[in-house]
């Protein structure tokens, strides 16, 4: 099952909206590039597995 969830490019600030795999765990990390400036981020994502809710954190990945 995927979801939706926005997180904000460690680069440039802007907000983006990514699909979340929530079949792949609670506990996530991966680089997905910006769509505004094309720079990749690792994301680290965490989904409450009572409520699917998902929180995601961006990092600079050089």
């Amino acid at each position: 099952m995927q979801s939706t969830a926005e997180f904000y490019c460690a680069f440039c600030g802007e907000p983006n909206t990514t699909f979340v795999d929530l079949s792949a765990g609670s506990h996530q990390s991966y680089i997905e590039d910006c769509q505004v400036c094309c720079r990749p981020n690792q994301l680290f994502v965490n989904v409450d597995e009572d409520t699917l809710d998902i929180d995601i954190a961006s990092d600079y990945q050089g």
